[in-house]
């Protein structure tokens, strides 16, 4: 006797029993109550207490005033662009095809600190780089990279009590100086790190500033050897530091304008030094520096040799997400290195967003009549 047959109503029966529909109908609705449920939990809709790149980005937004249509953190920048040449040592760390190609072209972004697009180059103690390498096999490389060799804390959480922190109080227009100072009570490397910033040379130029990578990666090369890596952009100009009187005499944009006058005399030049973790260094902690006597590496050298406006540059479309990386290089299970990435792309969308709602007015005013 075969196990289902139809009844004479049209219907499927199992044996003479009649099959309800009603547990099918209930294991429907909990798998989409359940998809509903992770999408508004991802989309930051419940769960407001958990750290969310949203919240995260609200935060960041809170420090000062809004400036739309511009990065929410490292406003004011120039589009760079030019190449990198790897080393002969460096397919030996990673086989990256970026370490085995000749030469392969670079787009990026030279920055300041904070979140003003027309703040003072001169006051801005964070300098930055972000860069894209593009293979010809189209694999991408994307670093975003700051003049400061460690973070003030050592997770997302205490990060984002950090930015709180730093979130001017109403009555004054200005941080909480006792909230600040518990961060630094709070965190042994947000005091270290107000010492770098009162006590590291200011230079007196990008092109004589040197790059960290802060967060730490994994190279893999084609033996299958993995290691832990920091890396950074070592300039070859030679530094000169300014005192505060000379900062003052420089001026607001001073960074662009010797930007602009050293590229006319030839591309501007940083290694590439990467250093390799020792077997007791911290992985997932970038607010733990690594002894400067671990092993380093020159794996190549950076040319910039043409820079525009970030209005006008092809940089101001990118987002410069650390963790777009080529094979060969991984990222570590750093979890700011993670919410780096989460809270880039939410900016991006949110620039994005009112650079096209901006458009669109501008266009609308044109047409009417």
């Amino acid at each position: 006797m075969p196990l289902f047959k139809f009844t004479r109503h049209g219907g499927l029966r199992n044996g003479n029993r009649p099959h309800s529909p009603l547990p099918w109908i209930a294991l429907i609705a909990l798998i989409l109550g359940g998809v509903a449920l992770a999408f508004a939990w991802l989309a930051g809709w419940i769960g407001r207490d958990r750290l969310t790149s949203q919240n995260f980005t609200d935060a960041i937004e809170a420090t000062g005033p809004a400036h739309p249509g511009f990065r929410r953190a490292h406003s004011k920048g120039v589009c760079v662009s030019g190449w990198f040449e790897p080393s002969a040592q460096a397919a030996q760390l990673s086989h990256a095809r970026a370490f085995t190609q000749p030469w392969v072209p670079v787009l990026g972004r030279l920055s300041i600190g904070g979140g003003n697009p027309h703040g003072a180059d001169n006051s801005a103690r964070v300098r930055s780089i972000a860069l894209q390498l593009t293979t010809d096999d189209g694999q991408q490389w994307r670093m975003a990279m700051n003049s400061f060799p460690f973070l003030a804390v050592p997770t997302p959480e205490a990060f984002y009590e950090q930015t709180r922190a730093q979130i001017p109080d109403p009555a004054t227009g200005k941080p909480d100086p006792a909230k600040l100072a518990a961060i630094q009570d709070k965190y042994p490397s947000a005091r270290a790190f107000s010492q770098w910033a009162k006590n590291a040379p200011w230079t007196d130029s990008w092109a004589s500033t040197e790059f960290n990578s802060v967060n730490a990666f994994w190279f893999a090369n084609a033996q299958g050897q993995r290691r832990a890596v920091r890396w950074r952009w070592q300039p070859q100009a030679e530094p000169r530091v300014l005192d505060a009187a000379a900062r003052e005499q420089a001026g607001v944009d001073f960074l662009s304008k010797d930007l602009q006058q050293r590229l006319a005399n030839g591309p501007v030049r940083w290694n590439l030094v990467v250093t390799l973790a020792g077997s007791q260094d911290a992985i997932n902690d970038p607010s733990v520096p690594w002894p400067a006597e671990r092993e380093q590496v020159l794996a190549g050298v950076l040319n910039l040799d043409a820079m525009q406006p970030q209005d006008q540059g092809s940089c101001n479309d990118l987002n410069f997400d650390p963790l777009i990386l080529p094979d060969g290089v991984a990222g570590s299970d750093d979890p700011i290195l993670a919410a780096r990435s989460a809270v880039y792309s939410q900016s991006f969308n949110r620039r994005e967003r009112e650079r096209a709602t901006d458009d669109a007015a501008r266009d609308n005013q044109q047409v009417q009549p």
